[in-house]
């Protein structure tokens, strides 16, 4: 695909079933996922998956080849230990191959893997392991200092450490697989057999488990090819985190299933840390969050000055991105950032073109991707007018379905559908170039620095300190991550609003939860805006620090 290419003529052209004839195995007969991205590219022993380098300054090349063996070797651990087709297993890990591994060979034996945000706090994982019913999960010695007791989480049968096992109930994850034979036969699941459960954050309950089935790489096509605008010959980074569903499938699965060797870093993010990756692999195509964009753009253009860098496509995705920010890059990069669009139920499904000639209009999503149906519909499912506000809804009968709903809460899962359409509870207009402009959520859903962080949780851990009665958590405008987390706080009898309090509060959130859902903010109040049943109206919260913003 190259800039020639127009969207009318890759609309015109596009077909589901020449998608199909991208994969080894016939998507109509049988198809795991496993095998698309690693196996089927291991026949060549050179061929590079993994470019891996952590904090510590170590590296390693890793190919396909070596990816295969491995993880048929832990595919042959996870059958000894009895985990078979349908069983969740879960991973409390960073960026490191290990968990590439383990991943891939859950999904040899047709298992369920289940992605865990090493920024969670015990509360977080203990809800999402007893949730998911997980059996294994995989982890290293920091992060298992987290981990609930086995009588807290009953179904979790083994723990495996990727940096030695100190406790004996523990199971070295290098050295038990390096036992086992590399010869496996990866199960034949097909394209609707359950691949992954992406928890995600709710505005009126715990987090719920969206399910993909294997169905997710045929739906991943449009956008990698178009959007991302991936070719063949390019060396890929994406600096998301594993633990959420762009990291985990956009930034490493989905590049890998073109053979694509990826950029892996396990370490903290900083401008100059990504500046060096890009030069040092020669990285061609690359995509982060707008926070990370904006840091990168803070940092200035004599940081980026010290680099070669030749990457020709960049993209975002979590947020829309601020036109100064898309400027910077056009100055000193010579490379124009492209904004995409989706959610975790759904993947990708509007974005901007890098593999089009497309007028990019800062602020705007982009135009919807080839063989998607997308609409803006009102609260009667009757699509809007161009320039009016509606919410965006995709038809579940029009694409390769990857979302199979929420892990044992069907009751949700109808909330989030009228007919076949599927609600994403975002707000949005079109207008009559076909370009989607986004306007906010219909929910209370919280978007800071990519995450999309739901206030329940939050409000729920915020009520178990002694001196909060009532809690509400919305999203205040910022500069750098689109929106912090605000806590409003209705304070118990004996307790004095201060300072120290505040700081007190933040901390028992990160510390029990997670480091990108803690309130940055904490204001006390006597009571909170309420609806004549009782639910918090968090909108007349989210709106007062809005216009506090303007009258600034």
């Amino acid at each position: 695909m190259t800039k020639a290419a127009s969207y009318t003529s890759i609309i015109d052209s596009f077909s589901w079933n020449n998608v199909f004839a991208h994969y080894d195995w016939n998507p109509h007969d049988r198809f795991n996922v496993a095998h698309e991205v690693c196996d089927r590219y291991a026949d060549d022993p050179q061929r590079i998956a993994i470019f891996y380098e952590n904090h510590l300054g170590e590296k390693r090349t890793i190919t396909y080849r070596e990816l295969r063996d491995w993880s048929n070797q832990m595919a042959n651990v996870f059958r000894k230990l009895g985990v078979k087709k349908g069983d969740r297993v879960c991973a409390l890990l960073p960026k490191n191959p290990a968990l590439i591994v383990y991943i891939l060979a859950a999904w040899k034996v047709g298992a369920v893997y289940v992605p865990l945000f090493t920024a969670f706090g015990p509360q977080a994982i203990e809800y999402r392991i007893n949730h998911s019913e997980a059996k294994v999960i995989l982890t290293n010695k920091e992060q298992r200092s987290k981990l609930p007791s086995r009588e807290k989480t009953p179904t979790l049968e083994h723990i495996f450490i990727i940096d030695g096992a100190d406790n004996d109930n523990d199971l070295p994850f290098w050295e038990t697989l390096s036992k086992e034979l590399a010869d496996h036969k990866t199960e034949e699941t097909t394209v609707n057999d359950l691949l992954a459960i992406q928890y995600t954050s709710g505005s009126t309950g715990m987090p719920k488990g969206a399910m993909w089935s294997h169905n997710l790489l045929i739906n991943i096509y449009p956008y990698m090819r178009y959007a991302i605008g991936l070719r063949d010959d390019d060396v890929f980074l994406g600096g998301a985190d594993p633990g959420w569903a762009y990291g985990l499938i956009f930034c490493t699965f989905a590049p890998m299933c073109f053979g694509v060797p990826i950029v892996f870093y396990e370490g903290p993010f900083k401008p100059e840390t990504y500046y060096s990756l890009m030069e040092k692999y020669h990285v061609t195509n690359f995509t982060y969050a707008p926070t990370a964009y904006r840091a990168m753009a803070a940092a200035g253009a004599e940081l980026i000055g010290k680099y070669q860098i030749g990457v020709r496509a960049m993209s975002s995705a979590g947020e829309p991105l601020n036109p100064e920010v898309i400027r910077f890059f056009q100055q000193h990069l010579g490379v124009t950032v492209h904004d995409h669009y989706g959610l975790s139920e759904t993947l990708m499904l509007i974005g901007n073109f890098n593999a089009v000639n497309m007028e990019i209009r800062p602020g705007s999503m982009g135009w919807v991707l080839p063989g998607f149906e997308v609409a803006l519909l009102d609260d009667e499912g009757t699509p809007v007018a161009d320039g009016e506000v509606g919410q965006i809804a995709f038809n579940t009968n029009s694409i390769p379905n990857v979302f199979k709903g929420y892990w044992k809460e069907p009751e949700k899962t109808a909330e989030r559908l009228m007919g076949s359409w599927f609600l994403t509870g975002d707000l949005a207009t079109k207008d009559s170039d076909g370009y989607f402009w986004f306007q906010g959520r219909a929910d209370d859903i919280i978007s800071s620095a990519g995450y999309r962080i739901g206030p329940f949780e939050i409000e729920s851990c915020l009520i178990e300190h002694p001196a909060v009665v009532e809690a509400a958590a919305v999203g205040k405008p910022d500069p750098l991550k689109g929106e912090i987390v605000k806590a409003f706080v209705v304070l118990a009898d004996g307790y004095t609003p201060s300072e120290e309090l505040a700081q007190e509060l933040s901390l028992f959130v990160k510390n029990h939860l997670s480091k990108h859902e803690y309130p940055r903010e904490v204001e006390f109040v006597s009571e909170l805006p309420k609806t004549p049943s009782g639910k918090i109206q968090r909108f007349i919260l989210r709106n007062h620090e809005i216009e506090k913003q303007k009258n600034a």
